[in-house]
């Protein structure tokens, strides 16, 4: 009967919009929590539908507009249908640079040495002096964690969102804050001052920086292995 087709169909145009709805939110989700700042939007909409999240929502938004599609007694039912996972997609698509700016908002302009846990034991003085020297240079990027701090000193990995020499950008800002760069190779550099040492080792779309006592060397890696021997605290 067309009266119980109409409301079967209006029935499932309900749950396709609330199915289209919650896989909007979940892609929102995902990309505010394991997004990768450095992608652009539609990088970062191609890698959450591709992980499954988006690719799982549009086979079950599909399911109730196949449906509705053929019960539908009126064409315009069965437009709205088949529109709704079209939307969907670019519903994700409209909201991933919001997500991203979330995000980002997880990160830090300066490297952190200094964190809650850290306040007592022996590796709290040089993670002080490490934060100390952090916070004498101006940075480039966003830092997330991505290593350890201790009697050793304090390394921190960052992440570009825009296309940056970010040696190009330590070599001016470190002789500004009154450090002396005293090697430099391709990829990497290291400056001194006041018997504490700065590190930065440039890694594809990011890096890592260090800073601790003068007489240590090779503080900033790419493996991102920590040279303190403590554990990541991010």
């Amino acid at each position: 009967m067309p009266i119980t087709r109409t409301a079967t169909a209006k029935g499932l145009l309900v749950v396709e919009a609330g199915l289209a709805v919650l896989g909007i939110s979940f892609h929102f989700a995902l990309l505010g929590e394991y997004g990768d700042i450095s992608h652009s939007p539609l990088q970062a909409w191609r890698w959450g539908f591709t992980t499954g999240v988006g690719g799982t929502a549009l086979v079950l938004v599909a399911i109730p507009a196949v449906a509705a599609v053929l019960v539908a007694p009126r064409l315009r039912m069965r437009l709205v249908a088949g529109a709704l996972p079209v939307l969907m997609v670019l519903g994700m698509l409209a909201v991933t640079p919001a997500a991203l700016s979330q995000k980002l908002e997880q990160y830090d302009a300066t490297p952190q040495c200094i964190f809650e846990d850290d306040m007592a034991g022996p590796g709290t003085r040089a993670a002080r002096e490490s934060q100390r020297a952090f916070e004498s240079i101006e940075h480039v990027g966003y830092f997330g964690g991505g290593g350890g701090s201790g009697v050793g000193g304090c390394d921190r990995s960052f992440t570009l969102i825009e296309d940056v020499d970010a040696l190009q950008h330590y070599r001016t800002a470190l002789p500004g804050a009154g450090w002396q760069v005293v090697e430099e190779g391709a990829d990497r550099l290291r400056a001194e001052r006041d018997g504490m040492a700065f590190e930065v080792a440039v890694c594809g779309r990011g890096g890592v920086v260090w800073a601790g006592e003068v007489g240590i060397r090779g503080g900033a890696r790419c493996d991102r292995e920590s040279a303190t021997g403590a554990p990541d605290h991010s």
